[in-house]
């Protein structure tokens, strides 16, 4: 994804474009799975964690990305754009497998969000851990 495109990303979202947010911004965009905090930094050459986490926070607070525990790792994957300050729209299955230790966004598995509920909803949290169909046939 080019920088322009972030950054109107970014904007949408109330999120003030710095350079380290459209660089995580843009790894992320880039990935098939979630990633950690540890990840994320090897991929931008170490960069600082303390900035790292801190983007990330800002993130998901602005609906930007989104949490998967994964073996007692946090992970972070970037939300769809109608995902907000108030709530995260997230309702299609993580997989996470047990071979390739990757966890994918399945989005042909959702959760019906169309039930009734006197309730407000402002997270789901589908996780589901098996082998992914790449690994069962390699």
């Amino acid at each position: 994804m080019n920088n322009e495109n972030i950054i109107k990303k970014l904007d949408k979202k109330n999120t003030k474009p710095t350079s380290m947010r459209i660089r995580i911004y843009d790894l992320l965009s880039q990935q098939s799975g979630g990633l950690s905090i540890s990840e994320i930094e090897q991929y931008l050459n170490y960069a600082d964690r303390t900035t790292v986490y801190r983007t990330l926070k800002t993130f998901e607070n602005k609906g930007i990305v989104h949490q998967i525990q994964e073996e007692n790792i946090t992970k972070y994957m970037l939300c769809h754009d109608d995902c907000d300050e108030q709530a995260h729209k997230d309702w299609h299955l993580h997989f996470y497998c047990k071979l390739c230790k990757k966890t994918l966004c399945r989005e042909d598995v959702i959760l019906p969000h169309s039930f009734q509920t006197d309730l407000r909803i402002d997270e789901v949290r589908f996780f589901a851990k098996g082998i992914c169909e790449q690994c069962l046939n390699s």
